[in-house]
């Protein structure tokens, strides 16, 4: 019992800066609380002793903010950060290694008895009020983004944003990697979890939207010069009209990963 308790402590200290000593984290970290309240409570749900599990339950629900149901099965370093406003029903299923922040719900759609909450695999990573609805799975690594809904099975490694929940990243084979997507996936790696579920492969949807224009009116751009090239093979006189100069401050914000020359040179590209 003192083995999983220092083991707890040490995850807490892993994913959370701000812990400076085990007594601070023993003593005032309610996630750590309600993990060790919900140990004793699924003991006696196991046993038979179900009412007395609830009662005592709904105890560390008051004291936490943290609403654990007695039949939910928790694997080992399981850190929920902050956690005021976490609800995790009877039949959820939860693996070694996982982080919830606050506000998150792994709940159910249906009042058929049998499995209806979620499954989280190792090293899940779910986002601040993040919402995990149904019989599902959510597989090994992946990560919930802050504030999502989720309906369906998530695959391994995937990052979940949005409402509903929508695939934006999915795991990459490290075959395919370059050196450097190689080295940025060992440091993700060596630091084991993600804040709020928001990885730094999280794209910024209005920033991807107007690069997905840019690359269409890119490729309109190349199309049209082959097509007056071969109209002026023909004989076909086209107006040689020179297309307005693009300045590069107009596209500072439009990908912080690229330098600015570079996406005005792909756009001046022919």
């Amino acid at each position: 019992m003192f083995n999983q308790l220092r083991e707890d402590i040490g995850s807490v200290f892993e994913r959370d800066p701000a812990a400076r000593n085990a007594f601070e984290v023993l003593t005032n970290y309610p996630g750590l609380h309600a993990l060790l309240y919900h140990r004793l409570c699924h003991a006696l749900w196991k046993r038979g002793f179900k009412w007395l599990a609830r009662m005592i339950s709904t105890l560390s629900r008051w004291l936490t903010g943290i609403e654990i149901h007695p039949g939910a099965r928790i694997g080992r370093r399981f850190f929920i950060d902050h956690g005021m406003g976490v609800v995790i029903g009877e039949t959820a299923e939860i693996g070694d290694d996982v982080t919830l922040y606050h506000g998150v719900t792994l709940g159910g759609t249906t009042w058929n008895k049998g499995k209806r909450h979620p499954t989280l695999c190792d090293g899940v990573v779910v986002g601040a009020g993040a919402k995990i609805l149904g019989p599902f799975e959510v597989g090994e690594g992946a990560r919930i983004g802050s504030n999502a809904v989720v309906t369906k099975a998530v695959p391994a490694g995937a990052t979940v944003v949005g409402i509903p929940g929508r695939i934006v990243r999915s795991r990459i084979d490290p075959e395919s990697m370059d050196e450097a997507d190689q080295k940025r996936q060992q440091m993700a790696d060596k630091i084991g979890f993600d804040a709020y579920g928001v990885t730094s492969e999280l794209p910024d949807p209005v920033a991807h939207a107007i690069q997905s224009l840019l690359d269409h009116m890119q490729a309109v751009d190349n199309r049209l010069e082959v097509m007056t090239k071969a109209m002026n093979q023909v004989g076909v006189k086209c107006p040689d009209q020179k297309l307005p100069e693009l300045k590069a401050e107009d596209f500072a914000a439009v990908e912080e990963d690229r330098p600015v020359s570079e996406t005005v040179d792909k756009l001046d590209s022919k």
